[in-house]
C-alpha cells in the first residue's frame, strides 16, 4: 500500500512538474514575467522566491495538478514598466508556443522515458501461446497451445518481428482499434513448422478495449509448462499425493498441454457445488503415476470452484528486450506516436459511441498500476510513466476550454478572423468546459471504484 501511494505521488509529481516547466520555460524565453510556478493546489507547504521580482515556486497540499501564473492585464493591474512582459501583449505565435509547450514537454518526456527503458532492457514473456479459449478468435484462426508467434503483418506481405508476448498484445490492440485483421507468422516451440494464421480482429469491435480484451481474442496467459509448483502441506492436493515438480499429463483421461488448462480444470471441478473425484496422470522422476484427487469446493464471487492448495505451472519463459542507443530512441519515438494515435482514436470512438466509456480510467487505476510497475523494476516503471505522460499530453491538447487545447482553439480563431474570442464567449465556453471535465472525472473515478470492487 505504501509503495502504491509513493509511486502514485512520484508519478503525478514528475508529470506535473515537466508539464508546467514546459509552459514556464517557453514563457520566460518569450519575455513573459512568470509570477508563480505551483505544483499542486490548496495550502502552500513549501515556497521559494529568490527576489521580490522573480518567480515564486510553491508546493501545495493537493498534488492533483499544477499551474504557471503569468503576468496578464486581463487578471489584474500591470505596472506600465511591465506591460511588455505581460502574456496578453505577446504575439499570437508566442502565446501559441507557450500554451503548446506543456503538452509538448509531456510527449518529449515520454520519448526520453521509453528510450531509457529500452536501453535498460525489460524481461518479458516469450510470445508462446497458452491454450486459446474455446470458440475464441485465436482458436478459430488455428492457433494452438505452444505456438510461437515470430512476426506480424497488417497485409500478409510486410512482416515485422515480434520480440515478446507484450509486442503481440500491443499489435493486437492496435489492430482492434483500427478494425483490421492481424496476420501472424508462427512456428512450434522449437522454431519449426512455420505457418501463417490470420486473427479476424476486424470482426471484434472496439466497444471495450480493456484488460479482458486479450481473453476475448484468445491471447491469454503465455505458455507455461504443466508442472506443479508449490504444493501446500495439508491441502487437498498434498493429501492426494501430488508433489511439487510433478508434470501433469492428463486429467480425467483428457491430455493436458499447458498449466492454464490445469488451473481451468481444477476450478471447473467445483462447479456442481460438491467435491468430485478427479483422475490425474502425472510424471514423477521418469515414472507415470495414477492419482485420485478430490478438490475442496469454495465459493468465489457467487460461484462454486475447486481448490487443491497448489500452484500449477512454472514461470513463463522470458526474453530480454533491449535496444541500442539509436534503435532505442527510434523505437521510443515510434511508441510515443503510436500511443498518442491510439489514445486519440479511442477517445474519438468513445465520443461517437463505438467504444465503451468504461475505458476511461482515473487516479485509482493510475495509482494501482504505478505500484505494480514499481515492484516489477525500474524499466517497467519508466514505461508506465511514459504511457501516462503520453495520455496527459494528448488529453491536454483536446479542444476543451479549460485545457491547453481549448486555448489553442481560441488562438486558431484569432488567427483566422484577426480578432480574439469575446469575453462573453470565453466565459460561456469556460463554464461548459468545466462541466465536461467534471463529468469526465466523475465517470473515470466511478470506473476506478467499479474495477476495484470487481463490478467491471
Amino acid at each position: 500500500m505504501i509503495t502504491t501511494v509513493l509511486a502514485f505521488i512520484l508519478t503525478l509529481g514528475v508529470l506535473i512538474v515537466i508539464h508546467e516547466y514546459g509552459h514556464y520555460r517557453v514563457a520566460v524565453a518569450c519575455g513573459v514575467k512568470v509570477l508563480r510556478f505551483s505544483v499542486g493546489f490548496g495550502r502552500v507547504l513549501w515556497r521559494r522566491q529568490a527576489t521580490p521580482d522573480s518567480t515564486e515556486f510553491v508546493l501545495c497540499a493537493l498534488p492533483l495538478g499544477g499551474y504557471v501564473k503569468m503576468l496578464d492585464e486581463r487578471e489584474g493591474a500591470v505596472p506600465p514598466a511591465d506591460k511588455q512582459r505581460s502574456f496578453n501583449n505577446k504575439t499570437l505565435p508566442q502565446r501559441t508556443a507557450i500554451v503548446a509547450a506543456g503538452p509538448a514537454a509531456n510527449l518529449l518526456l515520454a520519448v526520453l522515458l521509453y528510450s531509457v527503458a529500452h536501453w535498460i532492457g525489460i524481461e518479458e514473456p516469450k510470445a508462446l501461446m497458452g491454450p486459446p479459449a474455446v470458440g475464441s478468435l485465436a482458436e478459430r484462426a488455428g492457433l494452438r497451445t505452444g505456438d510461437w508467434a515470430r512476426a506480424w503483418s497488417a497485409n500478409g506481405t510486410d512482416w515485422q518481428e515480434l520480440r515478446s508476448m507484450t509486442d503481440l498484445r500491443w499489435e493486437a490492440t492496435q489492430a482492434v482499434v483500427r478494425s483490421e485483421p492481424l496476420h501472424l507468422m508462427v512456428t512450434d516451440r522449437d522454431g519449426r513448422g512455420k505457418r501463417q494464421v490470420v486473427l479476424g480482429l476486424n470482426t471484434l469491435g472496439t466497444a471495450e478495449v480493456d484488460a479482458k480484451l486479450m481473453q476475448r481474442i484468445g491471447l491469454g496467459s503465455a505458455f507455461s509448462e504443466p508442472v506443479l509448483g508449490e504444493v501446500k502441506a495439508g491441502g487437498a492436493g498434498a493429501q492426494a499425493g501430488l508433489r511439487s515438480g510433478d508434470r501433469v499429463l492428463a486429467i480425467d483421461d483428457a491430455p493436458v498441454a499447458d498449466a492454464a488448462r490445469v488451473r481451468e480444470l481444477i476450478r471447473a471441478s467445483g462447479s456442481s457445488g460438491k467435491p468430485l473425484e478427479m483422475k490425474w496422470r502425472v510424471e514423477r522422476g521418469g515414472q507415470v503415476l495414477q492419482l485420485a484427487v478430490t478438490p475442496t469446493v469454495v465459493v468465489e464471487a457467487g460461484q462454486s470452484v475447486g481448490r487443491l492448495g497448489l500452484y500449477p505451472g512454472q514461470a513463463a519463459e522470458m526474453v530480454t528486450v533491449r535496444y541500442g542507443v539509436l534503435d532505442g530512441m527510434v523505437q521510443a519515438v515510434s511508441q510515443t506516436w503510436q500511443m498518442s494515435a491510439l489514445t486519440l482514436k479511442m477517445l474519438g470512438k468513445m465520443v461517437i459511441g463505438q467504444a465503451s466509456l468504461k475505458n476511461l480510467s482515473g487516479p485509482l487505476t493510475i495509482a494501482d498500476y504505478a505500484g505494480q510497475s514499481v515492484r516489477l523494476g525500474l524499466a517497467y516503471y519508466l514505461g508506465f510513466l511514459a504511457v501516462v505522460s503520453v495520455s496527459l499530453g494528448v488529453l491536454n491538447l483536446l479542444p476543451l476550454p479549460v485545457l491547453d487545447g481549448g486555448h489553442l482553439m481560441y488562438y486558431l480563431f484569432e488567427g483566422v478572423t484577426g480578432r480574439p474570442v469575446s469575453e462573453l464567449w470565453l466565459e460561456r465556453l469556460q463554464r461548459g468546459g468545466v462541466a465536461i471535465m467534471l463529468m469526465m472525472m466523475s465517470l473515470a473515478l466511478y470506473n476506478d471504484v467499479a474495477r476495484l470492487l470487481g463490478l467491471q
